[in-house]
């Protein structure tokens, strides 16, 4: 295998150069864990041969004796937790060969192309990032022969839907190269030993489960803290390894369309752009709502087409839609981009596994009836409610019937009902979302394995590999298990302002629909939007602010004027 001999790259030479100074930290350890037990070895082989005679060395043989049993017990509890420890997983969506069988012929074709191993398996994550992952520790069942097996590739689901053929080649290309690292045997064994170190601090930290796990808390913590240490000892190391080794495999790719790689690095910052105001826009809205979009990536493809047509600078990205586009290498794209988009919302969200009344999918075709319409009248409501628990009387000209004029109205009597109303609303957010989140966190009884390790390695158990095609559900229940998963949230909290700001907004949307026939839509980029006889209303922002942190109702009374809303006519809440 070219690589591994004499002819090396340099970053595959530093990349080796730091796997031995790995493996000469784990040889330490070891080292270190003998020494108490060679030392008594030789004191009684001294003893024996008379050499060191009497009460002294007596005690002194069967006192370093007993350190040596302590130590090796230690080491030996170290190394069992090292072995049979979880690392680090990646939750993906899995695509066996009979799902994307072009798929996997064009990766083989690539690694057939850059003289390399073929990966093992392929499968999908929700984020905008492609990358190998060892899935063949120990600890996942397989036996010794499964650790040579070349790595998992993982594929951004967003390039498939948005990248042509010809360009996600391009991009895999120094992601497949990566592959002969896995063949390199001083590498491979030290990234076992930094998954096992990982996976053990990992499992120390972990919540006890059951009576057994719970007794051995404190040896467990103890065990841990040794991890740590030796860990913490090999980041660097095992991040100039990693670092030398994508250096080699970026080297090992330079022939292996060079030009066309530049063009797919260029659809990568689109995507990544795209996607980000997808989720972040769109989906994350239907989240809070209970609901997750179905289709996430061909929403990606229509975020950036309508970024296409708004930005001249993207001009000419939208005559790339006519090539043949990369999803067309699975079986089934509906079914993948499903799971994907389920997988999404559990972890940019922390939603479940599976489907429930509280729980279901959207089609982009229902998003502005049962994700926008319901939004605005659940937040409508809730801020009605709470002008309820503060005594605020209704309008004057209707009694007890929700109408925007009564909002108007106690906004614009004092920036101090503002601040008041801001905090009931924040503090109702909070009750409803922490009730939600007792809902969907309650404790499962197994663990699903992609739950485990710290974070700072990537590998995984060789179970998720080689199932069919992807189909939300059971299916992925079963390999992700019913606990939550990480979660990386995309935004961080919303203050009472920015809440109230919202909340008032909805029910002025509210209004429109239910007062001057406007209809509730949806924009690829921005989400949620206000449709005026067909046109989108994206200036009621600034209205709103200057009655909530001015009390000036003057702009949103235009504003209502020019659209044709009346405030003092009642409005449907859910």
């Amino acid at each position: 295998m070219s690589g591994t001999g004499t002819g090396e790259e340099p970053g595959a030479r530093a990349a080796r150069a730091r796997a031995l100074v790995l493996l000469r930290i784990r040889g330490r350890a070891t080292a270190v864990a003998l020494l108490p037990a060679a030392l008594a070895v030789v004191l009684f082989a001294a003893g024996a041969r008379g050499f060191a005679d009497g009460g002294g060395w007596d005690a002194a043989r069967w006192a370093v004796a007993g350190c040596a049993v302590v130590v090796l017990l230690i080491a030996g509890a170290v190394a069992l937790a090292v072995v049979r420890a979880k690392p680090a997983v990646s939750p993906t969506v899995p695509l066996s060969e009979s799902a994307a069988p072009d798929l996997y012929r064009l990766v083989r074709e690539l690694a057939d192309r850059l003289d390399v191993p073929a990966p093992s398996a392929i499968a999908l994550t929700p984020d905008c990032d492609s990358w190998l992952e060892d899935r063949t520790h120990p600890a996942s069942g397989g036996s010794a022969r499964r650790t040579e097996a070349a790595p998992v590739l993982v594929i951004g689901s967003p390039f498939l839907w948005w990248m042509r053929v010809a360009e996600l080649r391009a991009l895999l290309a120094p992601v497949v190269a990566g592959t002969s690292a896995s063949a390199q045997p001083d590498i491979a064994a030290a990234r076992r030993f930094v998954r096992g170190l990982d996976g053990a601090v990992a499992d120390a930290a972990a919540p006890a489960r059951g009576p057994v796990r719970r007794a051995l808390r404190l040896p467990r913590v103890f065990v841990g803290r040794i991890a740590r240490i030796l860990l913490r000892s090999c980041r660097g190391h095992a991040a100039e390894m990693e670092r030398g080794v994508a250096a080699a495999a970026s080297s090992r790719a330079r022939e292996v369309d060079y030009g066309l790689r530049i063009v797919a690095q260029e659809q990568v910052g689109l995507a990544y752009a795209g996607w980000d105001r997808l989720l972040t826009r769109v989906a994350l809205p239907a989240w809070r709502m209970g609901r997750w979009p179905a289709r996430l990536d061909a929403g990606v493809v229509a975020a950036l087409t309508e970024l296409s047509r708004r930005d001249r600078l993207a001009e000419g990205y939208a005559s790339r839609l006519g090539e043949r586009p990369a999803c067309d290498l699975l079986e089934e794209p509906g079914a993948a981009d499903e799971a994907a988009s389920l997988l999404a919302a559990r972890l940019f969200h922390g939603g479940p596994a599976e489907t429930g009344p509280d729980w279901s999918p959207v089609d982009w075709q229902q998003y502005p009836d049962e994700v926008v319409d319901r939004k605005w009248r659940s937040e409508a409501a809730r801020l009605h409610r709470v002008l309820d628990a503060m005594g605020v009387p209704p309008a004057a000209a209707l009694g007890g019937v929700p109408t925007l004029a009564r909002v108007v109205e106690h906004l614009e009597a004092g920036e101090a009902g503002g601040e008041e109303l801001a905090a009931g609303i924040l503090a109702a957010v909070a009750r409803e979302e922490a009730q939600a989140e007792a809902r969907v966190t309650a404790p499962g009884d197994l663990a699903g394995p992609d739950t485990g390790g710290s974070g700072s390695t990537a590998s995984a158990s060789a179970g998720d590999q080689g199932a069919g095609t992807p189909v939300p559900g059971d299916d992925l229940l079963a390999l992700w298990g019913p606990d939550p998963l990480p979660l990386f949230p995309l935004q961080p909290p919303r203050t009472g302002t920015e809440l109230l700001a919202d909340h008032v907004a909805a029910m002025v949307c509210c209004a429109a629909v239910d007062t001057a026939g406007a209809a509730p839509g949806l924009d690829w980029l921005d989400g949620p939007t206000l449709l005026v006889d067909g046109e989108r209303r994206a200036d009621l922002g600034s209205p709103v602010l200057s009655l909530i942190e001015d009390g000036d109702a003057g702009p949103l009374r235009s504003w209502l004027a020019s659209v044709g809303v009346r405030t003092d006519k009642p409005v449907r809440l859910v």
